[in-house]
């Protein structure tokens, strides 16, 4: 008896070992199980979207350089001292304003001068054309000689000439003193004074007195290369394009989007020889003066119209080994196929895409990531939701569908 209790303790532990070997068995086949099940996917699900052609607006955007509406350099048309100064520095100005007083005091007496030349010439005259006259009738009646009427006509007619003269000459003078008062032929904002109260001012100095800019409206210059205007004009010819409204908008310095549009007025008949480019001038209005003129901008508008363009998600566009884009197209079959496309550049979210695709062909967006050249797949219009499967017989556990992440 005691020899079999003995034997009884001694197997216990080889059932236990037993027991726990089979136990770590089966949980591992049930772990091999579960992962050969997560292993077996199937056809994979991907959202697909359905191109048709649109027309899209041929976006160019270039480096351009603002200028004044209106620009003024004020200089003297006479020689003299300045006097007064009218105006303040930085001021808006209205055009005809007063800005310079010239001392006008030998202006001031050449007109005197000239008036009191005039009346005389205006004496001599009446007297000249009196003696024209009398002598008139006695050389008819020959009381006088032919000649002496003569020289007396004669000289009635040069006092006339004269008179003429010295009118001239006070209309010149008054001119003269006129321009003492240096008036703002525009209106605008007016910069610093180069020329202060007692500066000796001349006719004809090159260096200006002050300048008056208007800048409402303001034009943008904008440089676009020869080359690339050329191809635009080929497209237009050819039919690939078709001509869009001018319509200009800015991006200011500091990054910023500017609050008015503008539009294209003309482009000029010759191309730059040191740049290769072409200027194009825009106008825009500038109500709260923040263009100011020299300002660095960039310019975007629409020069023309695709109107045989895709517009393709970003994210639905790819790249192949040799780096060139190239899109997934669901076919009849339903596999998935790469094609490559033509695509240079973007409108927002989308890629602007040229050539490789037909109308009405399906491109996956979504699930890109899973997808194969070639391989069967489960096409669903995009962004529809994902269908949800039990992942054991309980049905307390959930899963995804096998989609993929919507951004490949």
């Amino acid at each position: 008896m005691l020899l079999s209790a003995g034997r009884q303790r001694s197997a216990r532990p080889l059932i236990t070992t037993v027991s726990l070997a089979l136990l770590l068995a089966a949980c591992g086949a049930r772990d091999d199980a579960a992962k050969g099940g997560r292993g077996q996917q199937g056809t994979p699900e991907v959202g697909y979207i359905v191109v048709q052609p649109t027309a899209v607006p041929l976006i160019t955007e270039l480096a351009g350089r603002t200028n004044a509406f209106q620009t003024s350099e004020v200089r003297p048309q006479v020689s003299g001292i300045i006097r007064r100064r009218f105006f303040t520095e930085g001021s808006y100005v209205k055009k005809g304003q007063a800005l310079y007083q010239i001392d006008p005091s030998l202006y001031r007496a050449a007109a005197n001068q000239a008036s009191a030349n005039l009346a005389s010439a205006q004496a001599n005259a009446e007297a000249a054309r009196v003696k024209a006259a009398r002598y008139k009738p006695l050389a008819a009646d020959q009381a006088v000689a032919a000649q002496d009427y003569t020289d007396a006509a004669a000289a009635a007619r040069a006092a006339g000439a004269a008179v003429d003269q010295n009118r001239a000459a006070l209309d010149t003078a008054r001119i003269n003193l006129r321009f003492t008062n240096v008036p703002a032929p525009i209106s605008g904002k007016i910069g610093r004074s180069l020329f202060t109260e007692g500066a000796l001012v001349t006719a004809s100095q090159t260096d200006p007195m002050t300048t008056i800019q208007s800048l409402d409206p303001m034009y943008v210059d904008i440089q676009q290369s020869s080359a690339d205007l050329l191809a635009l004009r080929r497209a237009l010819a050819n039919g690939g394009a078709t001509p869009a409204s001018a319509v200009v908008r800015l991006k200011l310095e500091d990054g910023s989007d500017y609050s008015f549009t503008g539009t294209v007025e003309f482009a000029e008949a010759m191309v730059d020889t040191t740049t290769g480019t072409v200027t194009l001038r825009a106008r825009f209005p500038n109500p709260q003066q923040l263009l100011l003129p020299g300002m660095f901008v960039r310019a975007s508008f629409a020069q023309a119209t695709d109107p045989n363009a895709f517009l393709i998600p970003q994210v639905a566009v790819t790249r192949d080994p040799k780096g060139n884009p190239q899109v997934y197209v669901v076919g009849a079959d339903n596999k998935a196929a790469a094609r490559p496309v033509t695509a240079t550049r973007t409108v927002g979210v989308n890629w602007v895409v040229t050539a490789g695709l037909k109308p009405g062909e399906r491109i996956i967006t979504e699930g890109i990531g899973k997808v194969k050249p070639g391989q069967p797949v489960k096409p669903v219009p995009a962004g529809s939701p994902q269908n949800l499967v039990p992942t054991g017989k309980g049905g307390g556990g959930k899963q995804g569908g096998n989609r993929g992440s919507r951004a490949g």
